[in-house]
C-alpha cells in the first residue's frame, strides 16, 4: 500500500471530493480520508431535507447535477456525490479517522485509525457538522435531548421542545408537528431567523401565529428535567411538560484539531482560522483549508456553492510550488 502522497485531503464531503477531482486532473498523487461514510455530513442531514440552492450551484467537477425538484433533496445529493466518487475513480478511504498530523522537514505525517501516511501537502475540508454548540444547561446530557434531527415519526404524539430559529429548527418543528407532536419552540431572538428558506418561513410564522406551534421568543432554556423543561422568558421562568428536546443550536468546526496542527485562530468569539484567501494556505506551510471550516464559528459564511473554487485555488498553488 502506498503511504506517501503529494496531497492528503482530510474530509470526504462535497468540497473534499472537489479537491480530489482537481488533484486528479493535475496528476497529483493524492488521497482523500473520511472518518465516516461518503459525504458523511449530508448523510446525517434530516431525511426530508431540501437544499436552499438549486442543483447546478452545488455541482462539482463540471459534472451536471440533474434533480427532479426545483431544490434538490438529500437522497438526490447522496446519489449525485456517490456517482461522482465512483465514476471519477477518486482515491478515497472511508471509515478512516485522522487522529493527528505531525510535521517534520516540510513533510506531514498523518496518523489515522488504520495507518500512517506521509504527505507534502494537506487540505483540511472537515466541515463543521460533528460538534454541536451546547446550551450548557443542567440536563442537557439526558437521553431525551438531541442536537441532531433525522425524521419526525419518532416524535409522534409526544411533547417536543425545539430550540432554535434556523432552518434546521424550523424543519424539525414543522415536521414533528405535522406528525402529531405537541411542539413548543424556544427562540433566543425576537423572531424566526431571516436566513430560513423563503418557502418555509411563512409556514412556520403562520403556525406560530395561529397557535398550532407555541413559541417563546427572546427566551432561553434554563434547565431540563426528565418530564419538564424550565424556560427563561421576558415574563419570568416558565416550566412546561416535555418528553423530548431537539436542540438545533448549531455546530462548530473541530478547533482542537486545527490548533494541534499549529493553525492559529482569531482571539474573539468567531475563532477564525488564519489562511491566505488567495491560496487558502494556513500559517502552517503546505496546509490548506477548504470549505466551511474557513469560517470558524461563522458557519453561515461558506457553502458548497461559494467554496467549490477553493479546490482550484489550492491545487493551483500546489502546482506552482512544485514547479518553482
Amino acid at each position: 500500500m502506498n503511504t506517501n502522497y503529494d496531497l492528503i485531503i482530510i474530509g470526504g464531503g462535497p468540497i473534499g471530493l472537489a479537491c480530489g477531482i482537481e488533484a486528479k486532473k493535475a496528476n497529483l498523487n493524492y488521497l482523500i480520508l473520511e472518518k465516516g461514510c461518503l459525504v458523511n455530513s449530508l448523510y446525517n442531514y434530516p431525511s426530508n431535507m431540501s437544499f436552499f440552492s438549486t442543483s447546478e450551484r452545488i455541482e462539482i467537477g463540471g459534472v451536471p447535477f440533474v434533480s427532479n425538484n426545483p431544490k434538490p433533496t438529500r437522497p438526490e445529493a447522496l446519489e449525485y456525490y456517490r456517482r461522482i466518487a465512483v465514476s471519477g475513480h477518486l482515491n478515497i478511504h472511508l471509515q478512516e479517522k485522522v487522529i493527528e498530523v505531525n510535521h517534520a522537514n516540510d513533510i506531514h505525517e498523518v496518523v489515522t485509525s488504520k495507518q500512517k501516511y506521509l504527505a507534502k501537502n494537506i487540505i483540511i475540508a472537515t466541515g463543521f457538522y460533528d460538534i454541536p454548540v451546547l446550551m450548557n444547561v443542567p440536563g442537557e446530557d439526558l437521553p431525551k435531548v438531541t442536537h441532531y434531527y433525522k425524521e419526525p415519526h419518532f416524535y409522534a404524539m409526544q411533547k417536543v421542545l425545539v430550540v432554535g430559529a434556523s432552518n434546521s429548527a424550523v424543519d424539525a418543528a414543522l415536521e414533528t408537528w405535522r406528525k402529531g407532536a405537541e411542539v413548543t419552540m424556544v427562540i433566543k431572538g425576537e423572531a424566526i431567523g431571516r436566513r430560513v428558506k423563503y418557502w418555509v418561513k411563512p409556514d412556520i410564522e403562520n403556525r406560530i401565529k395561529e397557535g398550532s406551534i407555541k413559541a417563546f421568543v427572546n427566551s432561553t432554556v434554563m434547565a431540563i428535567q426528565e418530564k419538564e423543561v424550565d424556560i427563561k422568558t421576558p415574563d419570568g421562568i416558565v416550566t412546561i411538560e416535555n418528553d423530548y428536546v431537539i436542540a438545533m443550536t448549531g455546530y462548530q468546526p473541530n478547533f482542537d484539531f486545527l490548533k494541534k496542527m499549529g493553525i492559529e485562530l482569531s482571539n474573539d468569539e468567531n475563532l477564525l482560522p488564519t489562511y491566505n484567501s488567495e491560496t487558502m494556505e494556513t500559517n502552517v506551510k503546505n496546509i490548506y483549508l477548504a470549505g466551511v471550516v474557513c469560517g470558524g464559528m461563522n458557519t453561515h459564511l461558506w457553502f458548497i456553492e461559494n467554496s467549490r473554487e477553493h479546490a482550484e485555488k489550492i491545487v493551483s498553488e500546489i502546482l506552482r510550488k512544485l514547479k518553482g
